[in-house]
């Protein structure tokens, strides 16, 4: 497996799952880092059990199409993988230099998108996706989009609909006790994530800020990107400095903790000509942990929730404060969507079910 996405720490118990699937033998080439808009994200070796996971130079880091790895030739050819799952959108540079190789050793190879919106890329990333999508021997997506869109390009292969990854519900968990917090009072709100517009953090500043005549409340947002200086001076305008907590990217390893010192998080997603929500894996987190979770109707929010939380309408910050104050005013039922959230991840979204799905592609793959 070729994944940037592994230098996270606590994706990685996908591959420890997937390593104790029976005749498995896993390699997974990672870079020293990646870099996005939140800065620099680097190698977390959190969990390795069970598989190898080799750290590989990467050229053109951060850049999104360009970016390869110059040396992944030579440990393609050290493995002789019989399946190469290239984690990479079929539009960029690293899916064609790794499928490429896989077609110079006979091996099958499958590749990964989230992009569920019907892009059409100028030359040479349209040619570098049609090349991926002609000669993969399957694909997975992340979301019933993202496998309508591959249809609509003209990709005729195999495919299936699996989260690129999952959680551990053991990490993932509810607090064993109740938190210690100096004022029990405060009902806490909470985004995890980038700092992006298309993420509609504003939006979710504006709601807080007519919460007032609720109850008393508290605002805790952690993440980097672009807005990271432009969000505080939105808060004093709107007169909540005093409740708001901006607190910069944190180690994924530190997410659960973070997540269970919340009463609700949020994620306020607003569509964009070039994006919308292709999941939404911190609602996932925050379920998991027992916690009730808002999001906007963006993209595949409403499908990831169910009925385990509140959806409000993209964009509509009287229905973001409708929802929140519905669940500062009732304890049963944050209680209810808490338990439920639970269920659903268990049943749906943890690393092994993850594991699992992948690992009957792979068998496919491999079937006479």
């Amino acid at each position: 497996m070729i994944s940037k996405a592994c230098v996270v720490g606590v994706y990685q118990t996908k591959l420890e799952a997937l390593a104790r699937l029976p005749g498995m033998e896993l390699t997974v080439v990672v870079p020293p880092s990646w870099r996005d808009e939140r800065g620099e994200l680097r190698l977390e070796r959190a969990h390795v059990q069970g598989y190898d996971l080799i750290e590989t130079p990467i050229a053109f880091n951060g850049h999104f199409h360009l970016h390869f790895y110059p040396r992944l030739g030579a440990l393609i050819r050290r493995c002789q993988p019989q399946v190469l799952h290239l984690d990479e959108e079929p539009y960029n540079l690293a899916a064609f230099q790794a499928m490429w190789l896989a077609q110079r050793i006979g091996a099958r190879a499958v590749f990964f998108t989230w992009q569920n919106l019907h892009r059409r890329y100028p030359p040479p990333f349209r040619w570098l996706e049609t090349y991926n999508l002609r000669h993969a021997d399957y694909a997975l997506a992340g979301n019933r989009e993202a496998e309508a869109v591959l249809r609509a390009k003209g990709y005729t292969g195999p495919a299936a609909v699996i989260p690129q990854f999952g959680i551990d519900p053991t990490v993932f968990a509810p607090a064993a006790a109740p938190r210690p917090e100096a004022d029990p009072a405060a009902f806490v709100i909470g985004y995890i994530g980038r700092l992006v517009e298309e993420k509609g953090v504003d939006m979710l500043l504006r709601a807080a800020a007519g919460l007032d005549v609720h109850g008393d409340w508290r605002l805790e947002v952690i993440g980097g990107g672009p807005l990271k200086d432009r969000l505080p001076p939105l808060a004093a305008g709107l007169g909540i400095t005093g409740r708001i907590r901006f607190e910069g990217q944190i180690a994924s390893t530190e997410v659960p903790d973070r997540l269970r010192a919340l009463d609700v998080l949020v994620l306020p997603s607003r569509t964009r000509p070039n994006w919308k929500e292709q999941f939404g894996r911190t609602l996932v987190e925050a379920m998991a942990c027992g916690l009730p979770v808002v999001g906007s109707d963006s993209g595949e929010i409403p499908h990831v929730v169910g009925d385990a939380g509140l959806i409000f309408p993209e964009g509509d910050v009287e229905a973001l404060r409708g929802q929140l104050a519905r669940l500062m005013a009732d304890p049963r039922l944050r209680a209810e969507l808490a338990a439920r959230g639970r269920a659903r991840v268990l049943a749906r979204y943890t690393q092994a079910r993850v594991a699992e799905a992948t690992y009957a592609v792979y068998r496919q793959m491999l079937a006479p």
